[in-house]
């Protein structure tokens, strides 16, 4: 009953409240991640908290990688080191969990299938990444290289990755997996293996060759076909991937792509800053709800795109996602939601439901921090 008490309150606006401080979301966001791994058995990060059945999920492999650069900038700026140990200790439990072939397995950590899968690979090599960066450990370092090695072989002569798909995300022409390309950058700037830069330039090239002359790629949600919508989550992973895939290949028309599709969104902004969930191969927005990690991905995108193109006026679409996301982030109540961002809004609807997943909170984290740093850093996530 609970759970639908919290839905109703969501569809009659009552869940809104004001905005406090950038300081003071961000301080109960990056709490509640500390949180979310203390929940668990092991040093990963709950995949959620979920309102209905009152219980913390498994740890994560996908998301706790790429929560690692998040604490570590959130450390890094924000004075807060327990953060930073926090993420060695989610990078080193990552090492001890990646499966003997070098790629990270699929869903949480009690799920059924143990297999590798090249999206949720591609995202702890964010995190691997950086921890090599930051620590100097050797042992990251040589799960960073295996865990790359393993994508590049995984990949068709294409540049598609068509083997290896999730088996609870079963779309076989993913196109969103231009993200994992982007995560064979950052472990190329640690690396310096110019065949993990190779791999992530052909799958970007695979992907925008099978785009519409509107921009739109097919293939781009976590539901297998028919492809008729993407989910704003999955449109905001391609167009981050495309950019900085195109800006570490120095590709101007990658960039223009990536711009395009952030701008075809940014003309269905609703006015009060968030975004319709699902959207149509016309650009046109499909749902009455809204996917709050999408609004989160795609703050961050526009501050990131202005920052490359000198696009300015992307800033306000951003701020205004944020301030969206800021008045419904839960800032009062029991640790398991203080600081947490949900799924839905309204919660009861379709992606993540009932749900507070922890990337909501960690995207939401990155797209403050580029607001309140945006004077200081070109990038950030």
């Amino acid at each position: 009953m609970r759970h639908w008490l919290a839905h109703l309150r969501d569809r009659t606006g009552r869940s809104f409240h004001a905005a406090r401080s950038l300081e003071a979301h961000l301080a109960a966001a990056a709490e509640w991640i500390l949180v979310a791994q203390r929940a668990t058995p092991d040093d990963g990060v709950a995949h959620s908290w979920d309102i209905r059945e009152r219980r913390w999920l498994a740890s994560y492999p996908e998301t706790t990688g790429y929560l690692i650069p998040t604490l570590y900038d959130y450390a890094r700026h924000f004075a807060a080191p327990a953060h930073a140990a926090a993420a060695l200790r989610m990078a080193r439990w990552e090492v001890a969990e990646q499966l003997p072939e070098g790629g990270i397995r699929a869903g949480t950590m009690d799920a059924p299938v143990v297999a590798p899968t090249v999206f949720n690979t591609g995202q702890v090599l964010f995190g691997l990444a950086r921890a090599a960066r930051e620590s100097g450990d050797e042992t990251i370092h040589r799960a960073l290289v295996r865990a790359a090695d393993w994508l590049v072989a995984a990949q068709d002569d294409d540049g598609g990755w068509r083997r290896f798909p999730s088996p609870f995300a079963p779309s076989v022409n993913a196109t969103y997996n231009v993200r994992s390309a982007f995560g064979l950058v950052r472990a190329f700037e640690v690396t310096n293996d110019a065949g993990h830069l190779e791999a992530a330039a052909r799958n970007v090239d695979w992907a925008l060759a099978t785009a519409a002359a509107n921009h739109w790629l097919p293939g781009n949600c976590l539901t297998p076909e028919p492809d008729d919508r993407a989910l704003t989550h999955t449109i905001a992973y391609a167009i981050r991937g495309i950019l900085e895939v195109g800006v570490a290949l120095g590709r101007d028309d990658h960039v223009a792509r990536a711009l395009a599709m952030a701008d075809a969104l940014a003309a269905a902004q609703n006015d009060d800053g968030s975004l319709s969930a699902n959207f149509s191969p016309r650009w046109r927005p499909l749902s009455d709800w809204s996917c709050m990690t999408g609004n989160a991905q795609m703050a961050l995108n526009w501050y990131r795109l202005a920052k490359v193109t000198g696009r300015t006026d992307l800033q306000a679409h951003a701020r205004a996602a944020n301030r969206f996301n800021m008045r419904l982030q839960v800032l009062d109540g029991p640790p398991e939601t203080r600081g947490a961002v949900k799924g839905s809004h309204p919660i009861g609807e379709d992606y993540m439901t009932w749900r507070y997943p922890n990337w909501a909170t960690k995207f939401f984290m990155d797209a403050l921090m580029f607001e309140r740093l945006f004077d200081r850093i070109d990038n950030i996530g």
